[in-house]
């Protein structure tokens, strides 16, 4: 491990122990050259989940988009920003989970539209005209009725 004060490649670890979430290892290391010590962290790498777009196209998972488009919905409601970061979070280790590394859009949308329904009703419809691209009024209604608000 590279120092970062001095450069030098070569460093000792002086302290190993699990990080709080229990998902990385924190070690404290010192280095030989300059005797500094810094902390790294290892964790296990995952290959990263594909998302496929209605289009075909693919990109890596992004959860900040998720999370941005949940936020929108959740616009001028009560509802916390960690709430939606645990709902991410859950729906992350679910894709992760599973076998396939590539995921379709539409199925990511639908498990964001599942949590949202359990927090907050006005944020799960509002999403729900944006993922669902509602072309009128109607369609809209039956949304609303279908999870039972009237």
């Amino acid at each position: 491990m590279k120092c970062p004060y001095c450069g030098v490649a070569d460093s000792k670890v002086v302290d190993s122990r699990p990080s709080e979430d229990l998902q990385k290892i924190r070690r404290r290391r010192e280095c030989i050259s300059c005797g500094k010590r810094f902390t790294t962290y290892e964790i296990v790498e995952t290959p990263p989940i594909i998302v496929i777009k209605r289009d075909k196209s693919r990109q890596v998972f992004d959860r900040n988009k998720l999370l941005g488009g949940m936020l929108r919905a959740c616009v001028k409601r009560p509802v916390p920003v960690d709430v939606l970061e645990s709902a991410i979070t859950e729906i992350e280790a679910e894709l992760a989970g599973q076998p396939e590394r590539e995921v379709p859009s539409v199925r990511i949308g639908e498990m964001a539209l599942e949590k949202l329904r359990g927090i907050d009703e006005i944020a799960y419809v509002r999403f729900a005209s944006v993922y669902r691209d509602f072309k009128d009024i109607s369609s809209f209604l039956e949304e609303i009725r279908a999870i039972g608000i009237e």
